[in-house]
This record gives structure tokens, sequence and C-alpha cells, in this order.
């Protein structure tokens, strides 16, 4: 089968096509022929060496997908050739089959295609820990989003509305901030040409957003945070900025606020019935039209490597996804 390698760390450019051999499935495991495979900032990260997963090189980058189940390992009762699936996994999606946990794969509702079931499962999945679980998000809340338009982004945007809360969207352009709004978003701040403490003040009428999800870290954090509601929720997700935030903590102490750590990868190894009722919430929220995952962007496989600089570049919205 061909894959996308990465053979040496470094940036996209270096990744190249190449025949591996075939999976094969050991007990427990299914694989799938992979028809979407989602881009994911991880993804970056892990082809550099500077994700928390490291694998031995070569391998392939990729940790969402979408497909047909064509092989079952001994033990596995409830995935059949021929399941149309989505499944996560560390790192191997981006190849034209791959080989996984069959716990690590939920069949597709008929109301998702395989291109935005490549853009549910981390993205998603991720948004509904961070605002269900872990911030305890309720209707009538108010929630920031920064980094709006991303593909935690708008996901985040739609499980808040789905929630009942009234969703502010911070983004880098009129254009990323067009796209929120088609995605449900109240509200709206270009914070490249306005004040985000002034807006968020404005709009929220000086009481500050109850939730701030954050994905993006860097130069932002600081002044969200010293926006945020008495007993607000910091919800740090990610810095796709590349900045690590340092946060000084007496804002926390002044505003009884909650900074609150989301680390899903790990939430669905350790609490995995969890994480497979999340996953069913969400598919019945997409059968009644509350969730619709967007896809901005679509790379052959061969082209692999310029979908991550897509990403890198922050030009997209929601997901870029590869077809293999």
């Amino acid at each position: 089968m061909k894959a996308l390698l990465c053979r040496q760390h470094g940036l996209p450019d270096s990744l190249v096509v190449d025949e591996i051999d075939d999976p094969v499935a050991d007990a427990g495991e299914v694989v799938v022929d992979v028809r979407a495979a989602g881009v994911n900032f991880p993804d970056v990260l892990i082809i550099q060496n500077k994700y928390q997963a490291k694998p031995a090189l070569p391998f392939a980058p990729g940790a969402e997908f979408s497909g047909v189940v064509s092989a079952v390992g001994s033990g596995v009762t409830d995935r059949r050739i021929g399941d149309r699936v989505i499944g996560s996994v560390t790192f191997g999606a981006f190849a034209e089959k791959v080989k996984l946990p069959a716990s690590r794969t939920f069949k597709m509702p008929d109301s998702l295609d395989f291109e935005r079931g490549a853009a549910f499962l981390l993205t998603y999945g991720t948004s509904y820990h961070a605002l269900v679980d872990r911030a305890q998000l309720t209707a009538g809340e108010t929630l920031l989003v920064l980094g709006a338009a991303g593909g935690v982004g708008l996901a985040a945007i739609e499980i808040g509305k789905a929630l009942g809360a009234r969703v502010i969207a911070a983004a880098s352009s009129a254009e990323k901030l067009a796209v929120c709004r088609e995605h449900g978003a109240d509200d709206f701040i270009d914070y490249t040409s306005e004040d985000l403490r002034e807006r968020l003040r404005a709009i929220t009428t000086g009481r500050g957003p109850d939730v701030i999800y954050d994905p993006v870290g860097g130069s932002y954090a600081e002044p969200a945070f010293r926006s945020i509601a008495w007993r607000g929720r910091y919800l740090v997700i990610g810095f796709a900025n590349g900045e690590i935030p340092k946060m000084p903590l007496n804002l926390a102490l002044l505003k009884g606020a909650s900074i609150v750590g989301v680390f899903w990868g790990q939430y669905t190894q350790l609490e995995p019935q969890r994480f497979q009722s999340d996953v069913e919430t969400m598919f019945g929220w997409i059968a009644q039209g509350r969730l619709n995952p967007h896809v901005s962007a679509r790379y052959r496989l061969a082209e692999g490597a310029r979908a991550l600089e897509h990403l890198l570049a922050r030009r997209a919205t929601g997901k870029v996804i590869v077809l293999p």
C-alpha cells in the first residue's frame, strides 16, 4: 500500500509517499481501507518530534480517518468486513490502509459521509469533552472561543450552541469570522483589528465570558483570562500559536476562576466508556442537524505534505482532509 511517510523529523516538505507492507489485523484489531483522513495540529508537531508521542522512524502521520473495514482479527465480534467506520490512532492514518484496535472505531451513522466523518472525531470529541465534562457549560452561559474558525473552534461553537450557550467567536480575519457566523456564533471579535478586552467588555456589558476555550495560546491568552467572569473556567486545549503562555496565577485568585486542562487523547484511553457515550450523543446531534463538520480543503495522498503546510500556515477554516 501507499503511505505518506516521515523518514526524518522536519517540516511537511520532508514527507515522502512510498510503498510499505499492508497491515495485518492481530487479535482484537481491524484493518480499515482509508477513504479520508483528517489533518490536525498534532500531525504537524509529531513529524517535527515535538509531540508527546514519539513513534519510531519511519511512520505515517495522521490521527483520524473514515473508511471501510477490510479485515477483522480474532476475537472481534462487533465489527464486520464492509462496515463504514471512523476511528482514531496516534499516527498512521495518512495511508491507504490503517490497523487499530476495533474498540477505537465507531460505526458511521448514515447521515455522515466519509469526508465529514474524517473531520469529526478529534475536533468534536475534544470540544465535547472540554465543554461538557471539563467546563460543565450550561444553557445561558457565555462561551468565548479563541481561534474560532479552526477545526476545534468551529466544533466548540456548534457544541456550545447545542448546549444553549451564547457564543463569542474570536478569529484573525473577517473571512474567518464569516465562517463562524455560518456555524452559529452570536458575537464576533477580530483580534487583529480590535482590542480583545475592550470588545469583550462591550459584548458582555462588563461581566466577561463564563468559559474560555483556548486552542491557541500565545499573546491572547492572558488578556482573555483577565476578562473572565467570576467563577469562570479557562480551558487549556492546545498551543497552535507555538507559544505556551505563562499565566499570572493571581488572576485565578481574583476571579475565583479555574484553569482547566483538556487532554482528550488521555481521556479516551482512561475513560473509554464515557468517550463512547460522548460519541453516541454527538451522532444524535449530527442526525438532528445540530453539528455539521466543515471541510475547507482536500488533498490527495501524493499532496499530503501540502495539506499539513496548509494547516501550518493557518489558512484553514474547519478541517483539511487527505484522500488516499
